[in-house]
């Protein structure tokens, strides 16, 4: 797959479905960067476990999320960890406070200028951002356009691209066709958390699903911060999610997507 990633546990090669399709665009750093910018418009609800690197097994969590704002987590043997509340809540205060950005659509409302494959190139502005836990990796990786920015560099400076992909290339991560490249960051970088970016200083392996635009794995690669990153396995996209996972209180509504048995009492 490539000098880096062959050299990464946890980082296995393979195609993606597409390897090898007529028409695939030239220029796969463009196309990566166009799937940075796509994540709010290609799924609403996701279910998957998360891990922060360097860790094992005993640190995932299992999360669901459902924009805007609802997230809840788990242990793997079902201890919550966190749970957001509110998100029936009055905005009311809200928007009394009469600032700009209070007025703002969720990305989904408004359109973005796509290309040719159907990925965003150019974002409009939104009341963007994810929910997140402990430090500000996850919601990164949920939007990764820290790795992108918003729209195109103009052609007559290419360097003021926030970073710069090396080797992109077709992989298969936990079942699903994703783009890979190694990233080394530039001068217009700024990650929405500066503790817990997803591109560290030197090189880093960025790994991006390819049908919902969430970076699903990173990890430098060199320095102080070597091994540094994340892991994560989507298990469901745009799944019905009850308004009772993400409540303080379950408000005991039915679950209609499981089986309801009745009982209609001895036969006659």
């Amino acid at each position: 797959m490539g000098r880096y990633s062959a050299e990464l546990p946890g980082f296995r090669s393979g195609s993606g479905p597409s390897g090898g399709r007529t028409g695939q665009p030239a220029d796969l750093s463009s196309t990566f960067r166009n799937l940075c910018r796509s994540s709010p418009w290609k799924w609403m609800s996701l279910r998957f476990e998360y891990l922060e690197r360097p860790g094992t097994g005993a640190n995932i969590v299992r999360a669901w999320l459902r924009r805007p704002g609802a997230l809840r987590l788990e242990t793997p043997d079902g201890q919550l960890l966190y749970s957001t509340t509110g998100i029936n809540d009055s905005r009311d205060g809200f928007y009394v406070s009469a600032t700009r950005r209070s007025w703002l659509l969720p990305p989904n409302l408004v359109t973005p200028v796509y290309d040719d494959a159907g990925l965003v190139r150019r974002r409009p502005e939104a009341a963007y951002g994810e929910p997140s836990f402990g430090n500000g990796r996850l919601a990164a990786a949920l939007d990764p356009v820290e790795l992108a920015g918003n729209a195109p560099v103009p052609l007559e400076f290419p360097d003021t691209n926030p970073v710069s992909f090396d080797q992109p290339r077709e992989v298969d991560h936990e079942g699903r066709p994703a783009l890979e490249a190694v990233v080394t960051r530039g001068r217009t970088y700024k990650p929405a958390d500066a503790t817990a970016p997803l591109a560290h200083p030197g090189r880093t392996l960025i790994r991006v699903d390819t049908g919902t635009g969430v970076c699903v794995a990173s990890q430098s690669l060199d320095g102080d911060s070597s091994g540094v990153g994340h892991w994560l396995k989507i298990l469901a996209v745009d799944e019905y999610m009850l308004d009772d996972l993400f409540l303080a209180e379950s408000m005991n509504l039915t679950d209609v997507r499981r089986h309801i048995s009745w009982d209609i009492g001895p036969a006659a």
